[in-house]
């Protein structure tokens, strides 16, 4: 699953704005726009939702579910656990791998 957050911080990433994103994923722009704006984990159509997951990957992003850690390095941002403290987030064995 993918949040819309996720997704408008990986098109940021990216520099992309809606429209090159729709049109990668071969989705329309509305169809971009929705995901965006659904509360929490985007909704809509499976084939869509692959579609534009795929065309992020392919330009380079890798979305990294909750507990999830990414090994593979690279740039990129993280949210912090709900309550959890910078401190410990910099201290944490997942810190720097996401």
């Amino acid at each position: 699953m993918m949040t819309a957050a996720q997704l408008r911080a990986a098109r940021a990433l990216l520099g992309m704005d809606q429209k090159t994103l729709a049109d990668l994923a071969g989705v329309s722009v509305p169809t971009i726009q929705r995901m965006e704006a659904s509360p929490g984990n985007v909704r809509g159509v499976v084939n869509s939702l692959t579609r534009v997951i795929e065309a992020l990957e392919l330009a380079g992003v890798v979305l990294i579910g909750d507990g999830a850690q990414s090994p593979e390095g690279g740039r990129g941002v993280r949210l912090r656990n709900a309550g959890e403290s910078p401190r410990s987030a910099e201290t944490s064995p997942d810190a720097g791998n996401g």
